[in-house]
């Protein structure tokens, strides 16, 4: 077993409540997700992409290898310049104006989550800042494939635009690179540690879903 699906499957009853049996993300395969608790993800969800951007530019200044510091720098690029545009859009095209999308509050819920991401990228090395982000970037294209296949929901609703946007081959070639690269480091970190993280990690996963089908 790899040190990524061994990662998984030491927190197999914390990813499968976060990723796969939530009511939210059920909700957006059947459809029967409310816009209100969408809207609320969105936006929360923007908020934590620009604190997402500076824990990656931390892990680009604790890469030493040209190598994965080019992956770092893609993914800066891709998340800032791309991921961030294309949120921006996808709001205003179901009515969450710009101004909303910048002024509404961040919940406690993802000032935690975002705290817990950046604390570890500064304390730690380049090698436990990527067991913290995996949790959310295999988990979303994990739910991507899946509710791909048994997509229930219409097209053109925000349902169906979520899910096209996660089940994606570029999404899924940074998932692969990152799976990849968490394998690598087994004998280079402390295993305990980065098990750690990765569940705290996917803990605020968890959280971050139920914030937003609490609206809270």
């Amino acid at each position: 077993m790899s040190f990524a699906e061994s990662l998984k499957k030491n927190n197999l009853s914390l990813w499968n409540k976060a990723h796969v049996n939530h009511p939210f993300i059920e909700g957006i395969q059947d459809g029967s997700l409310e816009f209100e608790k969408f809207k609320h993800y969105m936006i929360q969800d923007y908020k934590f992409l620009i604190e997402y951007c500076r824990v990656i530019s931390v892990a680009i200044s604790k890469s030493f290898d040209h190598k994965i510091m080019s992956f770092w720098s893609k993914l800066l690029d891709e998340t800032l310049n791309s991921e961030m545009t294309l949120h921006e859009s996808f709001c205003l095209d179901f009515g969450i104006s710009k101004e909303e999308l910048y002024n509404s509050e961040t919940t406690l819920g993802t000032k935690s989550y975002c705290n817990y991401l950046l604390s570890t990228a500064y304390k730690y090395d380049i090698e436990y800042i990527s067991c913290s982000l995996l949790p959310c970037q295999w988990g979303y294209d994990e739910i991507g494939r899946r509710l791909a296949k048994k997509n229930k929901t219409l097209e053109n609703s925000f349902h169906s635009r979520w899910i096209q946007a996660y089940n994606d081959v570029e999404y899924q070639e940074i998932t692969n690179w990152l799976i990849n690269y968490v394998d690598s480091i087994q004998q280079k970190v402390d295993n305990e540690v980065a098990n750690e993280i990765f569940q705290e990690a996917l803990e605020f996963e968890y959280l971050f879903w139920e914030s937003s089908w609490n609206l809270k």
